[in-house]
């Protein structure tokens, strides 16, 4: 009983310190005190508790959706404001190879993460054990779940989360946001396949082990036509667990004429399989996806 009343303490604590965190973190982004100087030093704990991944921009919220940290967000920008520009180190401790406010993370060892030259994160951004980063960016407020590849020349944005062993293929690009502090970061939830040279930006969110068609672009307005049954059904923003998108094109008038224009179908699901490379190549041929 002792053990576990310490153990709901330690919780309250916690939960206490990061009210508290936050509030001083809203101080400052409303112009009350001096971010660059000593009153700045919240700034610096809260882009720590990043970095380690206790503290998050976006996560879930318990009933199957997200709550979006805006305070975090703010936090980072100010991060920028208290930081100078200054040479930036290589990974390897030689010669600085950046100019820039924001030092590069360097504790992969530690974290069993493994990383292939050039890869680069940023200070801020979380990599959980059994990341594998091929040459690709992660930038500052980012979270990579964990046995996640980020394939190379792939980018993640700031703030983006990205959830456990997703794979991110080559040349991936997905968008990062900073403001407006409430809007909803990238969401790539777990076991999501990303496949080759896909933009995914402006908050879409991708639910868990859905698979994404080589070189889709998704964006807040993109058409998602559901065209698994009789009738088409067009969302927007959200990709469905397990679904199977592809690039497509759907007519559009204008004065000048009839023409194409971009938008996302999804043609099926993923199998029951809970073999991910089973899977996938199972809807490459049951649905002719390029991943």
């Amino acid at each position: 009983m002792r053990s576990g009343f310490l153990t709901k303490r330690a919780v309250m604590r916690a939960e206490m310190d990061e009210r508290e965190l936050q509030r001083r973190i809203e101080a400052l982004a409303a112009g009350e005190g001096d971010p660059r100087g000593s009153e700045g030093a919240p700034i610096d704990e809260a882009i720590a508790a990043l970095d380690e991944g206790r503290l998050r921009v976006a996560e879930p919220d318990g009933t199957g959706g997200w709550r979006v940290n805006a305070w975090l967000k703010s936090a980072i920008l100010l991060y920028f404001r208290r930081r100078e520009l200054a040479w930036v180190g290589d990974p390897m401790g030689e010669m600085p190879a950046w100019f820039d406010k924001l030092p590069i993370k360097r504790d992969f060892e530690t974290r069993g993460v493994r990383t292939i030259p050039p890869a680069v994160a940023r200070y801020g951004s979380y990599l959980a054990p059994g990341v594998i980063l091929m040459p690709s960016f992660v930038n500052i407020g980012a979270y990579v779940g964990e046995g996640t590849m980020v394939d190379t020349w792939a980018t993640v944005g700031s703030c983006a989360q990205i959830g456990a062993n997703v794979h991110l293929s080559g040349g991936v690009g997905i968008g990062g946001v900073l403001e407006p502090a409430h809007a909803r970061p990238v969401i790539i939830e777990d076991g999501a396949f990303v496949g080759s040279r896909c933009i995914v930006v402006e908050g879409v969110w991708v639910e868990r082990e859905a698979v994404l068609g080589a070189g889709l672009t998704l964006t807040a307005s993109t058409p998602i036509i559901d065209v698994r049954n009789a009738e088409p059904v067009t969302t927007y923003g959200r990709i469905p667990s397990r679904a199977v998108a592809i690039p497509g094109v759907r007519d559009r008038s204008f004065p000048a004429g009839n023409f194409g224009v971009p938008c996302a179908l999804i043609v099926g699901e993923r199998g029951a399989s809970t073999d991910r490379k089973t899977t996938l190549e199972r809807a490459l041929r049951d649905f002719g996806v390029s991943v």
